[in-house]
């Protein structure tokens, strides 16, 4: 058994070593409906831990044979922040990274205990799920332990965004008929914006899940994605569909898209022809259109008027 996996390439994140927090097993204190595992009942600890002087010893060895490494991630066969001994992991991950950045992946849920909070701090990177704002949906979309709430969840990754130093991202995954109607997502809209992050990533189901539900189509999510804020840097996160999408937009009305959504280089490639994605780079060429890589991907802004 490793716990040690990858490298893998990503296009948001860089080239990212992974670290299984619970490989001997599935340890969550969720049963989401979409998870690609297989369903199982929601657990409050991990009772198969892997020794933290291991995942140092594996994790050396990895660093010292890939050198071009941007991430490590901690992730899990569950939830990742279950692990007894995280906050002493990340010290000693810490001691040896160099320069190469920590992320976790986590389903927020452990946020209010003062030791998960404390040991995110020290990460470089934080991605946080919420998938549901109300307690109805949220218990249908991620299947929680009784004693999770999720207004509390929501309370703990305000006051955490607050504090942070790092990137903190923020990724929901939507299900159809059950977390993407317009009422759900106008509570995620007001709840994000009072959440201070670098990206929100949105997505669908990419692989077999656990329950028979189904995926939301990208067309679906590009509809979803319209109705946040347009100050909420929104990626869709899914794989690339057929090019049937792309259609044809002149100039005015591609800047008129960006006004109402910043998209971005995915965005435009999918539902944008050759020639409107022409018309794009000579708005950039022309200073109407910017491409800003702050978010850790790339998305396009209208910076001045068309009139001009």
């Amino acid at each position: 058994m490793s716990v040690i996996f990858g490298p893998i390439d990503s296009r948001r994140f860089g080239r990212s070593l992974g670290v299984d927090l619970s490989a001997l097993s599935k340890q969550c204190n969720l049963d989401c409906i979409y998870c690609e595992l297989e369903p199982s009942r929601p657990v409050s600890k991990q009772d198969l831990v892997v020794e933290v002087d291991l995942i140092i010893l594996e994790l050396k060895e990895a660093l010292c044979r890939y050198s071009d490494i941007d991430e490590i991630t901690l992730t899990a066969n569950g939830e990742p922040t279950l692990y007894p001994d995280l906050n002493l992991l990340i010290d000693r991950i810490n001691l040896i990274k160099g320069d190469t950045k920590t992320l976790i992946l986590t389903n927020s849920t452990t946020l209010n205990s003062p030791d998960v909070y404390n040991a995110l701090l020290k990460l470089d990177r934080v991605k946080l799920s919420l998938d549901a704002v109300s307690k109805e949906v949220f218990k249908k979309v991620d299947r929680p332990l009784n004693n999770i709430e999720i207004s509390n969840i929501i309370d703990a990754i305000k006051r955490f965004a607050q504090e942070f130093r790092g990137d903190l991202f923020m990724e929901i995954l939507f299900v159809k008929d059950i977390n993407d109607a317009p009422d759900e997502i106008a509570r995620l809209n007001q709840v994000l914006q009072n959440i201070p992050c670098k990206r929100i990533d949105i997505g669908t189901i990419d692989r077999p899940p656990a329950y028979r539900v189904q995926r939301v189509e990208y067309e679906e999510l590009v509809k979803i994605a319209e109705q946040f804020d347009s100050s909420l840097a929104i990626n869709i996160a899914t794989r690339k569909p057929s090019k049937q999408l792309q259609q044809s937009f002149s100039s005015r009305e591609i800047v008129q898209t960006l006004k109402r959504r910043p998209l971005t280089a995915d965005d435009i490639e999918i539902l944008f022809d050759e020639p409107s994605q022409a018309r794009v780079q000579e708005l950039i060429a022309k200073e109407i259109v910017a491409v800003s890589n702050s978010t850790g991907v790339a998305f396009f802004t209208v910076v001045k008027s068309l009139d001009k």
